[in-house]
């Protein structure tokens, strides 16, 4: 990219940055009320995907839950195999909804991932192979929290997710996350898209913790362009949002069983990058694809052209093509 477009679009993150900060006199542009009819829904659902519920686990269950303390000592936690009971603990501790509050009629529920204001504004996709007793064949998947369960958006084939994933140890897959800028807006206006990136690093870090808890390594692939992580997750797809508010792409990252890279030779490392290459979703337009989002809100939200601006501007447009040395122990949380 060229670097004076590079500095503008730098210039306006920063412009947005100053324009929306709290000052001694005065709080950001909001509406200044509450919009309580026009509450956004803070579950995204993909109506007519096949849903997969997943199973709810006691602590005691299998997989156990360790300490807190067990997953800061490398090698302490066994690496549990990629199968649906793990994968229900994943979410469990990344996303999933950890209790329900209530007020005389109004009830809502609390979440595994601390978010800003309780509006929960980050979406959770998952693109895994073959799994018994969830699909026969790779798929992309969407979480959905208040049912604790699978909603399946597209088929992949084995080939092309062996393709996508050869770079990535064994049993890999992987993981990503979303924002709904609207969720954050309609109630802290101007400032929405600071705390959707801040509500998304909440994300990320719960990721990682319910990883270790499964002895499992995680990787954000932060070199990977936007356009590709859109492409991977679908939320590029004009039709299957129609009417109903959109998704910005925030990152990809890639899990995989801790005792892959734990099971190489003493000194051996692995090279690892931390970026897919354009064009990663393949055939996207000619994969089958299930399901279209809810709209999440009664009437239309309320624009802010600033947060499209800042969106906008900072919009990972490159590649980078950043590669690491994973050594054989466990990377540290």
């Amino acid at each position: 990219m060229d670097q004076g477009v590079k500095m503008d679009q730098l210039d306006q993150v920063l412009h947005y940055h100053q324009e929306t900060k709290h000052h001694f006199f005065r709080y950001a542009r909001a509406l200044g009320y509450l919009d309580w009819k026009n509450q956004p829904n803070p579950f995204r659902r993909y109506e007519g995907a096949p849903l997969a519920p997943l199973p709810i686990l006691t602590p005691d269950a299998e997989p156990r839950s360790p300490s807190y303390e067990e997953i800061y000592q490398p090698r302490r936690i066994a690496s549990q195999p990629v199968s649906v009971p793990s994968l229900s603990r994943f979410f469990e501790y990344t996303l999933a909804i950890s209790a329900w509050k209530q007020a005389g009629e109004t009830r809502w529920a609390l979440r595994s991932n601390p978010s800003s204001g309780n509006l929960h504004p980050t979406e959770g996709y998952l693109l895994i192979g073959s799994i018994p007793r969830l699909a026969p064949s790779p798929g992309l998947y969407h979480y959905a929290p208040k049912e604790h369960a699978l909603e399946r958006r597209a088929d992949w084939s084995e080939e092309e997710l062996s393709r996508l994933m050869s770079p990535f140890p064994p049993h890999a897959f992987l993981f990503g996350f979303t924002s709904v800028h609207w969720r954050e807006a309609w109630k802290y206006g101007e400032r929405a898209f600071r705390y959707c990136q801040h509500d998304a690093g909440h994300a990320i870090g719960a990721a990682r913790i319910a990883a270790a808890t499964l002895g499992w390594c995680v990787l954000v692939l932060g070199g990977t362009a936007d356009d590709t992580v859109a492409a991977v997750l679908g939320v590029d797809r004009e039709d299957d949002y129609e009417g109903a508010e959109r998704e910005h792409p925030d990152c990809l990252a890639v899990v995989w069983p801790g005792d892959i890279v734990g099971s190489l030779p003493e000194q051996a490392h692995r090279a690892m990058p931390l970026f897919l290459e354009p064009g990663a979703a393949g055939q996207a337009a000619k994969r089958r694809w299930y399901g279209r989002a809810n709209r999440l809100s009664l009437d239309d939200p309320v624009p802010w052209q600033i947060i499209d601006e800042v969106a906008a501007a900072s919009w990972k447009s490159d590649t980078e093509r950043t590669v690491i040395e994973v050594s054989p122990v466990r990377p540290a949380l």
